[in-house]
């Protein structure tokens, strides 16, 4: 599988610092550099890529925006001439984060963690139908386990593993929240942090800025609490 890479950086050199450690790699594919994000998000809109490495700092869009504003996003990689963002950037679920200048074994490093996620992405709970009531996940090596979706409470990141908490058990999965939230109904389900997706029925209550779910309390992280707290209005009656 090849996998398709897009660079989008203010800086020429930085494009190329990446894009020449990529071309030599069989697995990797560069199909587009933009040196303007706002193109970078036109050429979204009709191709697909895998992963996007993205600068912080630029004009017009910077790559904090730019990432809220992808509604799918693909695997990102934050690279940087400064570290202070990683926080901010990681509540939005990067992949990595690269400080500029980066060097080769450091980027190979990131490069096994987007070959291993993907990995992982295919061979993912099987994908719902969006008017199936339930979904089918792998819960050990020989038994799939069929989780109806009005029994979800919380799905928990536990790095490369998921806690699915349900109101008949809990269940832990191979999968990542990025990949299992996009098999759950949008109109039921919403990513609250970077650890957690709720189910927004089963909210109990909504405090300052955490949520309450059969008497426990989850935090909204800090870029999650616009949209949460605007979905959750348009949710009430």
């Amino acid at each position: 599988m090849r996998i398709k890479c897009l660079i989008i950086d203010d800086e020429p050199l930085a494009i190329n610092v990446i894009k020449n450690y990529l071309e030599p790699l069989e697995n990797f594919e560069v199909v587009n550099t933009f040196s303007n994000p706002i193109e970078g998000l036109n050429f979204l809109k009709n191709n697909k890529v895998d992963v996007i490495f993205l600068d912080i700092n630029m004009p017009v869009l910077d790559g904090i925006n730019f990432i809220k504003s992808l509604e799918n996003p693909p695997l990102l990689v934050i690279t940087s001439a400064y570290s202070q963002f990683a926080i901010e950037t990681y509540e939005l679920d990067v992949l990595d984060y690269l400080v500029k200048p980066i060097e080769f074994p450091r980027l190979m490093k990131t490069l096994n963690k987007i070959s291993k996620r993907l990995e992982n992405k295919a061979s993912s709970p099987q994908e719902s139908n969006p008017d199936s009531p339930f979904i089918f996940v792998k819960i050990d090596k020989k038994r799939m386990k069929k989780i109806f979706f009005n029994e979800i409470l919380v799905i928990e990141s536990l790095k490369d593993y998921l806690k699915i908490n349900t109101t008949t058990g809990k269940y832990i999965i191979h999968s990542t929240l990025s990949d299992f939230t996009d098999l759950l109904p949008e109109k039921n389900f919403l990513r609250i942090h970077r650890s957690y997706t709720i189910a927004i029925d089963k909210i109990d209550a909504v405090e300052g800025n955490s949520i309450e779910i059969e008497g426990l309390r989850y935090v909204i992280g800090r870029s999650y609490i616009d949209h949460v707290k605007q979905r959750i209005l348009n949710s009430s009656i």
